[in-house]
């Protein structure tokens, strides 16, 4: 192509998205900034009920949207008292995603307040049996995996949430580098390890203060949730709007890969077909606030409100179609 037509037409499209990114009820109101090169391709992860100790709706699922997810991820509790999940982990690895699990110390009918699962009594090695055989299952599993422990623990729902149950910010620091120090010591290097908080609200944790430090972390995984008013205070929110600030605050200490650990959005106070089809304009362009994510995972759950690809017919469609050129 001739230079000068090459020129020509470059100008012309910084031009139209310039203008088009000022035309008022558009969903963000900040510029589209054009890029030179193709963005990096991003993963897309899923979170079902009912898997992988079933695999059968994850494979309905994917075949309905005509894109099998790359991550599977789902919650074991340290209460069950089970080992690592061989079967599952390999059941999910055959079907093409890397396992994804969140571990979480406690027992998940007794609330917050639960001194068992402190993080000092952690820190302290209490629970480095169930840690070490943990550790020395999936070395022998041998395939890659993602444990997210003890995730959003700048919150307050947990009980290893720092300012809960006895908990404090140091506290959750020495947790984590005891647990992670078992598989080090064990040698499962085929763990990866993702440090999951929320995304930041007025009255949470700040995040530097829970951080473990590079060397302790694989990625960074952020929990957000477009709440539409669900829970007192919020509002609709855009895909932007909910992980913009917590991505800063993540940049400011850390350089680490971050993907959306959990995601999600109601069909009530709002449009959830529009804004998962906006989710999706973001993620194409990765506007200034979020030019390091590296993927998302859709929490497809009916929890405390119906989270679900498939809530509506809108909503699963306008997934299927921004997947499909995702």
């Amino acid at each position: 192509m001739p230079l000068l037509t090459t020129w020509f037409l470059r100008a012309l499209v910084v031009v139209l998205a310039t203008g088009l990114a000022a035309i008022p009820g558009q969903a963000s109101a900040r510029p589209v900034v054009p890029r030179a090169t193709a963005l990096p391709a991003l993963t897309f992860g899923v979170s079902l009920p009912d898997a992988p100790g079933s695999m059968q709706s994850l494979e309905d699922l994917a075949a309905r949207l005509g894109r099998r997810p790359t991550q599977v991820m789902w919650f074991d509790a340290w209460s069950r008292g089970t080992g690592f999940p061989t079967q599952q982990a390999a059941s999910v690895a055959a079907f093409g995603a890397t396992p994804v699990i969140t571990w979480e110390p406690w027992d998940p009918s007794r609330g917050t307040d639960q001194p068992t699962y402190s993080l000092k009594a952690i820190a302290a090695g209490l629970h480095d049996a169930y840690v070490t055989t943990w550790a020395k299952q999936a070395r022998a599993y041998g395939q890659p995996v993602t444990l997210r422990f003890a995730h959003e623990m700048n919150g307050t729902w947990y009980p290893w949430a720092a300012g809960v149950n006895g908990n404090t910010a140091a506290d959750y620091v020495a947790a984590w580098k005891r647990v992670r120090g078992v598989f080090t010591r064990l040698k499962a290097t085929n763990v990866s390890w993702s440090w999951s908080p929320n995304v930041p609200y007025p009255g949470s944790t700040p995040l530097a203060s829970l951080f473990p430090g590079d060397a302790q972390v694989s990625t960074v995984a952020l929990d957000g949730y477009n709440w539409g008013g669900l829970l007192p205070g919020t509002t609709w929110q855009t895909f932007l709007d909910v992980f913009d600030d917590g991505h800063g605050e993540v940049r400011s200490f850390t350089s680490k890969p971050i993907a959306i650990g959990e995601v999600g959005a109601p069909e009530v106070g709002g449009d959830k077909a529009a804004w998962i089809r906006d989710m999706f304009a973001t993620l194409a362009t990765r506007p200034e606030g979020l030019t390091g994510l590296t993927g998302f995972t859709w929490f497809s759950h009916f929890k405390e409100a119906d989270w679900r690809i498939d809530s509506s017919p809108t909503a699963f469609e306008a997934f299927r179609t921004g997947l499909a050129t995702y």
